[in-house]
């Protein structure tokens, strides 16, 4: 898939999401940007979004996932304490997973390793795992704050 018909897709799946929201949350959002988000969408891609699931377990784009905290920062937060924690958060993950990825790739440790490997004559196993980071933690808190959207949203309707 493109770029373009990539960033089309998460448009369109920004936009059904908005779709499913309680109005008063989609008139916080500046009209110019939900101009561009129509104008943006692929038309022929119509995204499958349930209410009743949690979005982070629908296979959303992370493209997707990155626009709605954008919109929760900017838009949703009720007040400026709330959007320094989000700041704050964020720029925690920032730090660790490049931290992580500074640890992982760096090429004199990568020679380190190279000519270990090779001077020892058996084959050691190194302890791979998943290292799990607070991204997954800041999603879920957006996540459950979009998803109380949706549960007002259907209060309202019932």
């Amino acid at each position: 898939m493109d770029h373009k018909s990539e960033l089309s897709n998460v448009y369109s799946e920004v936009y059904k999401i908005l779709s499913l929201m309680e109005p008063k949350y989609v008139d916080m959002i500046p009209e110019k940007l939900i101009d561009l988000i129509k104008i943006e969408k692929n038309e022929n891609y119509d995204p499958n979004i349930k209410i009743d699931i949690p979005l982070d377990e629908q296979g959303l784009q992370r493209k997707t996932l990155v626009f709605l905290a954008m919109l929760n920062l900017n838009y949703w937060c009720e007040d400026e304490k709330e959007k320094q924690e989000l700041l704050k958060m964020y720029s925690a993950n920032d730090q660790k997973a490049e931290a992580e990825l500074r640890k992982r790739y760096n090429p004199d440790d990568l020679f380190k390793k190279k000519k270990q490997t090779e001077t020892h004559s058996e084959v050691k196993q190194e302890n791979t795992q998943m290292i799990e980071y607070n991204e997954k933690n800041i999603l879920k808190k957006i996540m459950k704050k979009i998803m109380k959207f949706f549960k007002k949203n259907n209060e309202v309707k019932e």
